[in-house]
């Protein structure tokens, strides 16, 4: 969301923009520090037991959002809260629907917030807002929704991923994955193509960016195989070195929304690998290399394919890349509103 009231922010000349956000003391440190350089009006309200105060808020459909922030043209909404409004146009951003697809695995308590905002957004919203036309698609596919009230505001890559800057050194080539390690990322069939890969390319190793998945929900293999490192969470100046420095990148994902450390990957000009699951489509364009990821013989040829790409096709991942940022997706959401007010 912060890169997208950035860019709303940019696009929004003369509007004025409230950034609300109830939350308890450690969430107003992070959000005051996120929206620190952008220019909107910001209302941070620090709370005692800030979850369990906006779930029976949005549940209970009072008070108004008015209440707190005044007459509104526009209420657009979060995943985590979603109260009602007396006025105005109604409207969210839909990243997947992920825990409708694959429920066993998604963490229970993310099954329960995310079902919950999606039947408040399509039993009360005006417009709501997809990160992809496939994800737009799924909506009105497995939900109803109306497809012209589903607009498209794609996200934006930061500008720190890219060609030009250091890159990282682990001691060896390497084949980079950012993932959390979840079970829906698909890691493990990405550990089982590796070690084909390997048998040609000894001195290759696997590193492997993301954090292990919450407690209580569903965990993922064992990724412990010769080669493979384990980075864990690492910032984004790390990350933008780690792409850049990879020989491949590789994105093994059973579904998506989008499918953004794809578009990251294109954009730091290095070759891309991805699952060929549709929903990677738009990230991928017809720049990075796709595989059946249920396959480990054709997921290892799509990563040697990948480290013999040539100048040209680096540099189109590049531009493809470059229509995602989050000037256009704030402008894109500016319009979406426009058509409705």
């Amino acid at each position: 969301m912060r890169g997208m009231v950035g860019g709303l922010a940019s696009a929004a000349g003369d509007h004025e923009i409230v950034a609300f956000a109830p939350t308890g003391l450690r969430g107003s440190r992070r959000v005051a520090a996120a929206l620190a350089e952008i220019p909107v009006e910001k209302r941070i309200s620090t709370l005692p037991a800030a979850y369990y105060w906006r779930k029976l808020w949005s549940l209970a459909g009072r008070p108004p959002v008015e209440r707190f922030v005044g007459p509104l043209d526009v209420f657009h909404f979060s995943d985590w809260m979603y109260p009602a409004q007396r006025g105005g146009l109604r409207t969210t951003t839909l990243h997947d629907l992920v825990p409708l697809h694959f429920r066993e695995l998604v963490h229970p308590r993310t099954y329960r917030l995310h079902t919950a905002k999606l039947r408040n957004a399509v039993r009360t919203c005006d417009l709501i807002f997809a990160n992809s036309q496939f994800t737009a698609d799924d909506l009105h596919k497995q939900l109803g929704f109306p497809r012209e009230r589903v607009h498209v505001a794609y996200p934006g890559i930061d500008p720190r991923f890219g060609p030009n800057g250091p890159r990282a050194d682990l001691g060896a080539p390497y084949l980079l994955a950012v993932a959390t390690r979840e079970p829906r990322k698909n890691l493990e069939a990405l550990v089982e193509a590796f070690k084909l890969v390997r048998g040609e390319h000894r001195e290759l190793r696997l590193a492997v960016v993301g954090a292990e998945p919450p407690s209580g929900g569903p965990q993922a293999s064992s990724l412990d195989a010769e080669g493979v490192s384990l980075l864990g969470f690492v910032s984004d100046e790390e990350l933008a070195r780690l792409y850049r420095g990879a020989e491949a990148f590789a994105y093994p994902s059973i579904f998506e929304g989008f499918g953004m450390p794809i578009a990251e990957a294109l954009a730091s000009r290095i070759p891309a690998v991805a699952s060929d699951h549709p929903s990677l489509d738009e990230a991928s364009g017809d720049v990075a290399v796709r595989a059946d990821t249920s396959d480990p013989k054709a997921f290892a040829a799509a990563l040697e394919d990948a480290f013999e790409l040539d100048a040209a096709r680096l540099d189109a991942g590049v531009l493809h890349a470059s229509r995602f940022t989050w000037q256009a997706c704030g402008e894109a959401v500016l319009r979406g509103y426009q058509s409705f007010l």
